[in-house]
């Protein structure tokens, strides 16, 4: 059946109307959320200060949560197992009334970050989460790759500190680095057999992932990317652009050690962008080699004097061991107080 309404006007009607109900969907969405953490955190009071009057004392305070469990689930359903008790009480403990869950999140996401201990790592990983709009599994895979670990142990107690508060700030090229940079998203099989090509080929294959380890900001340019210079023509492995520093990121790939010449190619690379392809408000361009191996004193010394938008970095193709890099996070916040 033919409409006899005028078809233009009729589509912005339905356009219109559309993007209304998304938003008011979104909204009831969010409504909900906001309340359902709220209930919950109310719970986990109820329990503390249940426990905390003395209510629970002997044996029945050590099964206090399983009767809760079961006498709730009779009397409302789903959503009251025990293991969710637990992390009600544990949303209050970690949430006082002056620093309540961020409404941004989901309670999912927050059962992810009450899975962690250590304040200051849990606190990084709520930012980090709100900043980029996490959904909960990039969250997961952050915390399996030991995301702020990794970004902990290059840095002082105050650094520490201040991604715990903040999460990553990116206002400068040395903010862009991780160490090592962590791809076991390509699940590649162990004793890993690939090249420099096939490398490059499974990370623009998994691009999404890849630029979730990269941090935020980046936008792909390309791979490959040729340029060419009094005939002879070079190819970058890997090019971005970073919206917050407004630059071009060049990535080259290694699966062996690093050598000097490497780091000199790439130093061409940089010196051709910040004369042939940066535009009017671009900054200077930053150049990462991503390499398995690296000897720090040969990088040193080839780096001597030269650009200082220009990085070595490690990657390893399987998920990094947490107990060392806590370790030398104890370390590091131990050595800051002595």
């Amino acid at each position: 059946m033919n409409s006899i309404l005028p078809e233009k006007p009729y589509d912005a009607l339905i356009a219109t109307i559309t993007s209304t109900y998304d938003q008011g969907r979104l909204r009831a969405v969010q409504a909900v959320n906001v309340q359902l953490l709220e209930t919950y955190w109310q719970i986990g009071r109820h329990i503390v200060e249940f426990e905390q009057a003395g209510s629970a004392k002997a044996g029945y305070g050590k099964s206090l949560i399983k009767q809760l469990a079961t006498d709730l689930t009779l009397r409302f359903g789903k959503g009251f197992s025990r293991s969710n008790l637990v992390y009600m009480r544990q949303l209050y403990k970690y949430y006082p009334k002056s620093q309540k869950p961020s409404h941004q999140l989901s309670w999912s996401h927050y059962v992810e970050l009450l899975k962690i201990d250590n304040a200051l790592e849990r606190g990084f990983y709520e930012k980090q989460a709100v900043h980029e709009r996490w959904s909960v599994p990039e969250l997961k895979r952050q915390k399996n790759s030991a995301l702020f670990l990794r970004l902990a142990a290059s840095t002082d107690k105050e650094g520490i500190l201040r991604l715990a508060q903040q999460g990553q700030l990116i206002e400068q090229p040395g903010d862009l680095l991780r160490e090592p940079y962590v791809f076991e998203f390509l699940k590649i099989p162990e004793p890993y057999r690939v090249s420099e090509l096939q490398l490059e080929t499974l990370l623009c294959d998994h691009l999404q992932q890849f630029l979730l380890e990269l941090s935020k900001g980046f936008t792909y340019v390309g791979r490959q990317y040729r340029i060419t210079l009094n005939n002879t023509h070079y190819k970058v492995d890997l090019v971005f652009y970073h919206r917050i520093l407004r630059c071009f990121v060049l990535i080259d790939l290694k699966i062996n050690e690093v050598q000097h010449h490497d780091i000199g190619q790439m130093n061409l690379y940089l010196g051709y962008f910040a004369n042939e392809e940066n535009i009017e408000g671009d900054n200077p361009p930053i150049g990462i080699i991503l390499s398995r191996h690296k000897d720090e004193l040969l990088v040193e010394y080839a780096t001597y004097q030269m650009n200082s938008q220009l990085f070595v970095q490690k990657y390893q193709l399987y998920l990094p061991n947490v107990e060392d890099l806590r370790r030398e996070l104890g370390l590091t916040l131990q050595e800051a107080q002595t």
